[in-house]
Order: structure tokens, then sequence, then C-alpha cells
């Protein structure tokens, strides 16, 4: 099951990742939060040192700890 943060409004959001290579050759992992469950991309728990906020809007990000 994927990590869900629900907001002040009331909307869930899902914790999902992508890894891309950059043009270096590295791969770096992508964190992101949608509404939905996109199969493969979805995350169990928040990465360590990291932690979810809510920007004014209502979206939910990761922030450094």
């Amino acid at each position: 099951m994927a990590f869900s943060f629900k907001n002040s409004k009331g909307k869930e959001y899902f914790l999902h990742v992508k890894k891309v290579k950059r043009a270096s050759g590295k791969e770096t992992e992508l964190y992101y939060f949608s509404t939905d469950i996109r199969k493969g991309q979805e995350v169990e728990q928040v990465p360590a040192g990291k932690t979810v906020v809510e920007l004014t809007s209502g979206l939910p990000v990761l922030k450094k700890i």
C-alpha cells in the first residue's frame, strides 16, 4: 500500500517515486504526490531524512529534516 497524506482540505494524496537518468549518466529518484495510485511507482513510506509538509495551496511536498 502506498504512503498516503490527507491535507487540511480533506483531499488524499499518495507518494510515488520515479527514477530518471541524468545527462551525466547518474540515476536520480524524483519523489512526487498524486491523487491516484500509479502501479510500480508507489512508495510504502517516507524516505529517511525527509518529512511531509503542506503548502498553503494544500499540496503536500517532501522536505529535508
